[in-house]
């Protein structure tokens, strides 16, 4: 395999062995990039005089006996992270000229490392969306099929993954942002458990960055195998040194069990909500045929499971309850009425969504306690079971759709028309609760696009989703570079 597609793990060895150089490492990858990356447009803040320096920077500790989880291997970083010498605009043109003052605490834990820095990767208009299009940087296009999004908001690093353009990347999630790009491009992305990795300096600018308790939304590893998943969660968990660094220190632990016979795992491949496409379904079932097929206990039903149009309610509410934060005042009025005037008996995810929008913090409590309850019954699931396997999103990679209103935008399932949030139900099955989630690469559509899936675990048990992906992807293979 070309070097530019190998694991970070592998290059280690290489590099370990003497048999590469940081510094060629980092040639290689900036000569792919200025090569390929003009069809794509992945890499929208390219930082290689820094990166060719941090290189050397390597080979040179590692010639002092060094030797840094990350020592010498390339990687990207989102362009919604913190990076001193870098411009933060989270694709909003009135910011392109911002320059943060501080690395992200990720950016500093990459570097600490040993991480060489490629450069930054596009992201949709303030990270809103399932695609990675903005008027500063333009859009990135899937490397599987230009004329298909590679997903959003954490796009351009699943792009850059897919193509060979450094072997990690570091990315964001609340409405599915690490994982639908991860599925959509046929890599692999882990959405942690909610405030098990520090995010302060992944702030919209020119906001300060402070150390605050985000709710739902994560930020995480992204990479081309789940064993370069766990290494690289392994550089950034744990809390900010601000805040509860002061007192705690992490010990995550061990996945459950080791040998794929010992876990016990529900399937779900439908969803109350939303039908899910053919491509998907087959991509859930042969993971479940290799589950399986390696020993596993595999159930397709439980009564353990949280209701989840009643998830899919809860999540809608409270992810729709920060978008309008900041809206006029008229705005914010004119929702108060449209969601004034919604029946009762009106339990569609569009009722969700606005009656999100116009929360009371009264109601956002109600809303937050019955959440917990959910937290409560996905306790007593996991005392049974070990893992979820489900859909990421209903369909593979979809077409370039760059309508400004999202809300009116439309998602094609095998010919028939959902409202395009919908598909987001998937991404609440483990963003609500805040359970980590491992999506991975399940195999490819009739159509040659990469399908994948999503391996929800227990909360704060990391490492049991990303050793059933581990041991899934010895079964069914992995990553595959694009034709």
């Amino acid at each position: 395999m070309e070097r530019n597609f190998q694991s970070a793990e592998e290059l280690t060895a290489a590099l370990r062995a003497g048999e590469v150089t940081s510094a060629e490492l980092a040639e290689e990858a900036i000569a792919r990039i200025e090569r390929e990356d003009k069809a794509l447009n992945a890499i929208c803040v390219p930082d290689f005089d820094r990166a060719r320096a941090a290189a050397r920077e390597a080979d040179q500790a590692r010639a002092r006996g060094e030797d840094r989880p990350l020592l010498g291997i390339p990687v990207t970083v989102k362009e919604c992270y913190n990076v001193t010498g870098l411009p933060t605009t989270w694709g909003m043109p009135q910011h392109r000229d911002f320059m943060p003052a501080e690395d992200a605490v990720q950016v500093s834990r990459l570097k600490a490392a040993g991480a060489v820095i490629l450069g930054k990767t596009n992201v949709p208009l303030g990270l809103q969306g399932l695609q990675s299009s903005n008027p500063v940087y333009g859009t990135t296009n899937n490397p599987w099929n230009h004329d298909r999004t590679p997903g959003g908001s954490s796009g351009g690093s699943s792009a850059a993954l897919a193509a060979g353009f450094g072997a990690l990347s570091i990315g964001s999630d609340i409405g599915g942002s690490l994982r639908t790009p991860a599925h959509f491009c046929g890599v692999y992305g882990h959405k942690p458990s909610l405030g098990l990795v520090a995010n302060r300096g992944m702030v919209a600018p020119p906001g300060p960055a402070l150390p605050v308790d985000l709710d739902l939304a994560v930020v995480g590893p992204m990479a081309r195998t789940a064993r370069d998943l766990a290494l690289l969660l392994d550089v950034m968990a744990g809390p900010d040194p601000l805040t509860y660094g002061v007192a705690h220190e992490l010990a995550l632990p061990p996945a459950r069990h080791e040998q794929l016979s010992d876990f016990r795992v529900l399937i779900l491949e439908d969803h109350p909500l939303i039908p899910t496409s053919a491509a998907v379904r087959a991509g859930v079932n042969r993971v479940a045929d290799a589950l399986a097929d390696g020993g596993a206990s595999v159930e397709r039903h439980s009564a353990l499971l949280p209701d989840l149009t009643e998830a899919a309610a809860l999540y809608t509410q409270l992810l729709f309850s920060g978008s309008v934060a900041r809206f006029p005042v008229d705005a914010y009025e004119q929702l108060q009425t449209r969601a004034a005037g919604l029946s009762a008996d009106d339990q569609s995810l569009d009722a969700s969504r606005l009656r999100g929008m116009v929360l009371t913090h009264r109601d956002w409590l109600e809303v937050n306690n019955r959440r917990e309850l959910h937290r409560h019954a996905w306790r007593q699931f996991f005392a049974q079971f070990d893992a979820v396997v489900c859909p990421v999103t209903p369909t593979p990679a979809f077409p370039h759709d760059h309508n400004p209103d999202l809300l009116a935008c439309r998602l094609d399932i095998d010919g028939v028309e959902y409202p395009f949030f919908d598909q987001l139900v998937w991404a609440g099955v483990a963003t609500m609760p805040g359970l980590p989630a491992t999506a991975m690469p399940a195999g490819l559509s009739a159509e040659g696009l990469p399908v994948g899936v999503q391996v929800v675990g227990p909360m704060f048990e990391d490492r049991t989703p990303l050793k059933l992906a581990e041991l899934l992807e010895e079964r069914i293979g992995g990553f595959q570079a694009p034709a």
